[in-house]
């Protein structure tokens, strides 16, 4: 199992796959490397590193809450960047994955040839954030992982329209695991919601347009579900004009987050990867 140990001792696993130009993808909030599998195929001709973040899957938990941050995420990027002996990747960030990717544009630019931002910007919708924190730290009440890819289709029958119950139930494996005597079990810290009630309470929230800005000079896609929650049109629009380069695709049928293998999607990464070469 590939891993690495972080400058503070924890011991962090990720995945490599293929060979050519580097890309490192970041996941969600409480994702893990699994966040890609969808995406992997389409990029074979290049090198895929998925970290789990600290806290996540199969990496050691933190026993300091506290350093699970954007910050001391993104030092753990630049460490397995390090630990794998590459001067720059192009990022990849789905959600909480972009914010550690606009964090890494202030001390560390110079690592990234380029970056795509997946459903998440520097302006965060409250009601995208009110859903996040329903959730967060808590296992849901459900016998099984099939119940789960059940709830999760009927959850998102709104803003994932199309989807079937098959690729529900393969999220529903990346999310949870089953327990041996029923039930499900988190594949995260549940202590990850008490860092973030800790962060907000000490106001530890940087200035995300500061950290967007720090991108100028980067090549820099966006990618939007039509439908997110999280990323409205109007913060989108602030974005092309603060950065009028960026590539743009927004996903129809998709919420927060779009898979990636969705063909807009993949034409605006394409896109990307070709303004990196």
């Amino acid at each position: 199992m590939p891993e690495f140990t972080s400058s503070d001792g924890l011991k962090l696993h990720y995945e490599d796959d293929g060979e050519g130009v580097p890309i490192l993808c970041l996941a969600g909030l409480t994702r893990n490397s699994t966040d890609f599998e969808y995406l992997l195929p389409h990029l074979p001709e290049h090198r895929v590193i998925r970290p789990d973040y600290r806290g996540r899957s199969k990496s050691d938990y933190d026993p300091d809450f506290m350093n699970y941050n954007i910050l001391r995420e993104g030092l753990d990027a630049i460490e397995l960047l390090d630990h794998l002996d590459l001067p720059e990747a192009v990022v990849i960030g789905t959600s909480r994955g972009g914010l550690i990717a606009m964090a890494l544009s202030q001390e560390h630019a110079d690592r990234m040839t380029g970056v795509v931002l997946n459903d998440i910007g520097p302006e965060v919708a409250p009601s995208g954030l009110e859903r996040i924190m329903a959730y967060v730290g808590r296992t849901p009440e459900l016998p099984d992982l099939k119940a789960a890819a059940e709830a999760l289709k009927l959850g998102h029958e709104d803003d994932f329209p199309d989807v079937p119950l098959g690729r529900w139930r393969q999220q529903a494996e990346f999310m949870w695991s089953e327990k041996d005597g029923g039930g499900l079990a988190l594949r995260y810290d549940a202590k990850l919601r008490d860092a973030l009630i800790g962060q907000a309470g000490a106001g530890e929230v940087p200035d995300l347009w500061t950290l967007f800005d720090g991108l100028e000079n980067h090549n820099l896609a966006t990618i939007r579900g039509e439908n997110s929650d999280l990323l409205s049109a109007e913060t989108l629009a602030k974005m092309e004009d603060r950065h009028p380069g960026m590539i743009t695709a927004t996903i129809p049928d998709r919420g927060h987050v779009p898979f990636l293998d969705e063909p807009r999607a993949l034409a605006a990464i394409t896109a990307l990867l070709e303004r990196c070469r």
